[in-house]
């Protein structure tokens, strides 16, 4: 039991690698589509490459989706509609006419009998004008071209022509017309303009019971309109792809789906997803394997890679399930930028790939949109670079938006052979996908929040020498601090050289001696007074104190939350390498005692990347030459060989990933910056 216990925890890290890749695995392959693929590719307006196609099996013939939508169409502007008849109406309007009337004075000119003939004529027209209805300005838009309408009048129902309702433009003339057989005077006028003011429209259409009287027509529309008998030939060889060709294929490849998902084969058809999604990912491994083996070691870096991977694909498919005709809002070039912004744009664009063809058995038009992706992936990585530079990520953004434009441009030619297909809407989806894109300085921010990464704007950030930090070494420690400041000179324009990151060096540099806070007298480039306390301390306790400022460091980093890129530079820029000095010391005060050599030799590790391994002989070489009393050229050049022969016979290199000829162009460049530093010139012979 303790065996399996000790052997489980021996190898957790490739427990959890293996766990994970089968979460990732069975994540992806849930979101696949429930559907078979399609044996043929075929395009519109092209010819049939393959043989003579015969029907595998009766299947029906889809309408087209212009076909569908004019028979909607069709239905829509037939179907009956319901509108209602508020009965209360015309009774208040009738009393309040009767009311108006009955206010009018008897006098000469009007009689008693004229007001009630008055009265009597009114209240007639009322009854002609809502005997079917007066219906309403907002209600009349909504009618369509259906001759007769269903009214619901109380409990009763009825179908009448449209015709037969009132409408506003016709009121005036009923009015005056009902009422031409009255002589004109007073009692008319009154009587005209009272019926104008109180009329008021009481038919309204019911939206309720129209939409489901239209729901039920549109529920019965048929999608098929014909049968293809097995066997019988649906395209031949050579054949061009339109028409009627194209519908049938249409329908074929639907059947086929049907056909394939069922019951039976469902295991079979989730095998195969597996095992193309588990290649797929695991390309991913072997990649970080062979070419990016810190990564590989790392399984939160690992998480971070795959998590990103799932969740492009979530979206991807969410977006495909409820709306594909957006299918290229999604801003998948967001996953090459954020990951070329943490590690590097051959990790970025090879992850990317992955991705875009996971996606593949997703989409429609497969090929269109993985070439798309592609084309737009490898054009953000090539043009995003320095995102600590404002116009940097608008200048990007702007090339892929071009990019994913100009390519579809081209598709669409090709298949349509002319412009005036191009549907104007795909350039508005390219552009929002361009807006949605710079959610990419979100997403880095975040992540380095959650997974401790570094970006080159946060390494813009900590390489402020005004920041807390720094300016606190500048006054506790301020000959540490110049020549931390010398040291990412010289650490920067080597990495520039041969082509490491010169961003991550260079913060590197300056923080990797802040340990010397604690102590800073006893590290010569502080001592302005030229009293050296190491006089009054033995060797060995002089230095514990050089040592022990690697320590100091790494403490001082993780209280001010310096990222774990940064604290490497700390911990690696001695390596394993003795204080030569001290030891040498301490040999000499006890010559007849063997001098424990690990109480003088650095903890390490040695560096673990050309990064580190530029800042450490940057480091070594810029402090050698403080002790040069007459610096020339020719004492540079041998100090600084020296120095570098000495760290590779100590091995400190091994791990870092650097070559021999990548050093000598370190040691170049840091020979001609002392040089310029200390005004000297190659001496000329004579």
């Amino acid at each position: 039991m303790n065996k399996i216990i000790n052997s489980l925890y021996k190898n957790n890290a490739a427990i959890y690698r293996g766990f994970l890749f089968i979460i990732t695995a069975f994540f992806i392959v849930y979101l696949l589509p429930k559907g078979g693929k399609f044996r043929y590719d075929y395009s519109p307006g092209k010819p049939w490459s393959y043989n003579n196609l015969y029907a595998p099996f009766d299947f029906a013939t889809q309408k087209t989706k212009d076909e569908i939508s004019e028979e909607i169409n069709q239905i829509k502007s037939s179907v009956q509609q319901y509108f209602l008849y508020d009965v209360e109406v015309p009774e208040y309007t009738k009393n309040n006419f009767i009311t108006a009337v009955n206010t009018l004075q008897v006098s000469d000119s009007l009689s008693e009998s004229d007001v009630k003939k008055l009265r009597n004529k009114g209240v007639a027209v009322i009854r002609k004008i809502y005997e079917f209805g007066f219906i309403d300005e907002v209600s009349k838009g909504k009618v369509n071209k259906s001759p007769t309408i269903i009214l619901r009048k109380s409990n009763e129902i009825s179908n009448i022509p449209f015709s037969k309702l009132i409408q506003s433009k016709d009121i005036l003339s009923i009015i005056v017309n009902e009422l031409s057989v009255l002589k004109k005077d007073y009692g008319r006028d009154f009587v005209i303009k009272k019926l104008s003011e109180i009329l008021e429209p009481n038919v309204t259409f019911d939206e309720e019971f129209s939409q489901k009287e239209l729901n039920q027509a549109l529920k019965d529309i048929s999608y098929t309109k014909g049968k293809i008998n097995k066997d019988e030939l649906i395209i031949q060889k050579g054949d061009i792809v339109e028409g009627e060709n194209l519908n049938k294929l249409d329908s074929l490849r639907e059947a086929s789906k049907s056909q394939i998902w069922t019951k039976s084969n469902y295991n079979w058809l989730v095998f195969g997803y597996t095992i193309l999604v588990s290649l797929a990912l695991l390309m991913l491994l072997l990649f970080l394997h062979r070419y990016r083996k810190e990564i590989f070691d790392n399984n939160s870096k690992i998480t971070f890679i795959y998590s990103n991977i799932l969740l492009m694909i979530f979206v991807q498919t969410l977006l495909v399930k409820y709306n594909p005709d957006y299918l290229y809002v999604i801003p998948l070039t967001i996953l090459p930028i954020v990951l070329k912004a943490f590690f590097d744009a051959r990790l970025g664009l090879f992850t990317h790939i992955l991705t875009v063809l996971l996606l593949g058995f997703i989409v429609p038009n497969s090929f269109e949109f993985i070439y798309l992706h592609i084309i737009a992936g490898i054009v953000a990585v090539l043009s995003t670079s320095e995102l600590y530079k404002r116009a940097s990520l608008f200048i990007s953004v702007a090339q892929i938006t071009f990019i994913y434009m100009l390519t579809y441009f081209a598709f669409s030619i090709i298949k349509e052979g002319n412009v005036s297909s191009i549907k104007g809407i795909y350039f508005g989806l390219f552009a929002m996908n361009g807006l949605l894109s710079f959610l990419a300085v979100f997403f880095i921010y975040f992540y380095e929040k959650v997974f401790g990464l570094v970006s080159d704007v946060t390494l813009l950030e900590l390489s402020n020498t005004n920041s807390p930090l720094l300016r606190e070494l500048n006054e506790k420690a301020p000959g540490t601090f110049q020549h931390s400041i010398q040291v990412a000179n010289l650490a920067e324009a080597a990495a520039n050289e041969i082509g490491a990151n010169s961003m991550l060096v260079r913060t590197g540099a300056l923080y990797h001696d802040i340990g010397k806070m604690v102590n800073p007298k006893y590290f010569t480039e502080n001592q302005i007074t030229g009293v050296n306390p190491h006089n009054d301390l033995s060797p060995k306790d002089s230095a514990h104190i050089i040592l022990n400022h690697v320590i100091k460091g790494i403490e001082i980093a993780k209280k001010n939350n310096l990222p774990d890129r940064i604290i490497d530079f700390i911990r690696t820029h001695h390596g394993t390498s003795l204080v030569y000095y001290f030891y040498k010391k301490e040999q000499e005060n006890n010559p007849d005692v063997e001098v424990d050599e690990k109480k003088f030799r650095y903890q390490g590790p040695i560096p673990f990347s050309k990064e580190t391994a530029i800042l450490m002989i940057c480091d070594a070489a810029e402090a050698a030459s403080k002790s040069l009393k007459k610096p020339s050229a020719q004492s540079i050049d041998e100090l600084i060989d020296k120095v570098v022969e000495g760290q590779k016979n100590m091995n400190q290199f091994i791990n870092s990933d650097i070559t021999f000829r990548e050093i000598e162009k370190i040691k170049k460049v840091i020979k001609s910056k002392l040089m310029n530093i200390y005004h000297l010139r190659v001496e000329y012979p004579e």
